[in-house]
């Protein structure tokens, strides 16, 4: 097996597990609630702790990475990661619960600081179109696998033997990766002066788009999560009653996103990204408005068309960000990641308010309002040239 071909199967099994960690308490929120005793809003936290110590760390790790080498941040935060998924099946309360959350997710935060730099370095330039389409597919792959897991393990025995079981699969992970991730051959380290760096953030802060995009990630997430978290206590709840493992089933949609993001790449050249934006921005609204109605399978449907909508946005405003950051484009993309997972740890969570003072309905009103702003933002970016 080359080089080239390790180092892709070794940084897609690292993505597939880090994302298959960090949403692991997805499915099992109404569990956590009944067993600590905790609101809904409160054990989406377990939720928001991962994805906003993740988006916190993403910049800073990076330019360490730039500096210091990509290999061994992505070992030990894979090595890390693993530890503290079994910290969180072992934990005895809710804050122990909590911050085993937090500690996973600043461990994650190192692999996809480093690893699309890491493509970037070592990979062929005619491969890199599609190591980068690889990772980024068992990304998707492990947040669809992590939640069936978890809820189909806690509705056979319980919900610590689920989050025990991401616990190896993370440990064993982090073990073939070690082994399998060849030595950097091409890395340079990069300076990391407090003055190139101000540059760079002013630069990026006076472009007239990427403001604008970091946004848009920022809000897309934070929906995306909002309606999962709290879809599944709707489904939990009568005249539905659906178990973990029938909650976790529907993240099988994810595959339909995944889909979506394909055929979204092949027609930006086509339609234009911000015709796509504002395009798929509706179709996100449409679909939360149909989850509003009362059959299952009609709920199903409008999840399914929402989160193609979710998958297009995000596809076209990651590939536009990488487009506009030009030389500047590993700080750009780092940028647009910690707005991105930012988004879904406090819209995620703060989705609980409404919840709680009115439903599920409550919760879509205020999402389409987040949506709204996906849309303000897109009929701003039209006004730009798409480069």
């Amino acid at each position: 097996m080359t080089d080239s071909l390790r180092a892709q199967l070794a940084l897609a099994l690292a993505g597939f597990t880090c994302f298959a960690l960090l949403y692991g308490t997805q499915p099992i929120l109404p569990q956590l609630t009944d067993e600590f005793g905790v609101s809904p809003a409160t054990a989406s936290l377990t939720v928001a702790a991962g994805t906003a110590a993740m988006a916190i760390l993403l910049i800073p790790l990076s330019l360490l990475s730039d500096r210091y080498g990509r290999e061994r941040l992505m070992r030990w935060g894979l090595a890390g990661a693993g530890a503290f998924a079994f910290g969180t099946a072992l934990a005895p309360d809710f804050l122990l619960l909590f911050l085993c959350r937090i500690g996973l997710g600043a461990s994650i935060a190192g692999v996809p600081a480093a690893a699309m730099a890491y493509l970037g370095d070592e990979i062929p330039p005619e491969r890199r179109a599609r190591a980068m389409g690889l990772y980024i597919a068992a990304n998707a792959l492990g947040g669809m696998s992590g939640r069936f897991i978890v809820a189909g393990v806690t509705e056979w025995l319980d919900w610590r033997y689920g989050l025990a079981t991401l616990g190896v699969i993370g440990t064993a992970s982090a073990i073939v990766f070690w082994r399998m991730l060849p030595p950097a051959r091409h890395f340079t380290p990069r300076s990391m002066q407090p003055r190139a760096l101000a540059a760079d953030l002013r630069a990026i802060a006076a472009d007239p788009g990427l403001p604008k995009l970091f946004g848009i990630g920022f809000l897309v997430l934070g929906i995306f999560v909002g309606a999962y978290n709290y879809l599944g206590f709707r489904l939990n709840q009568p005249p539905y009653n659906l178990g973990p493992a029938a909650i976790g089933a529907i993240f099988v949609l994810y595959a339909i996103g995944s889909a979506s993001s394909a055929l979204t790449g092949h027609a930006v050249n086509r339609l234009g990204r911000s015709r796509i934006v504002l395009a798929m921005s509706l179709c996100m609204a449409v679909g939360l408005v149909i989850t509003l109605a009362a059959p299952l399978s009609v709920i199903i449907l409008g999840l399914a068309v929402f989160t193609i909508g979710f998958f297009a946005v995000h596809t076209v405003a990651s590939g536009w960000v990488g487009r506009r950051g030009g030389s500047r484009r590993g700080l750009v993309s780092a940028l647009y990641l910690s707005s991105y997972y930012l988004g879904g740890s406090v819209i995620g969570s703060a989705a609980g308010w409404p919840w709680g003072h009115g439903g599920w309905p409550g919760v879509v009103v205020v999402l389409i309002a987040c949506v709204s702003g996906v849309i303000a933002i897109a009929m701003v970016l039209r006004r730009l040239p798409e480069n």
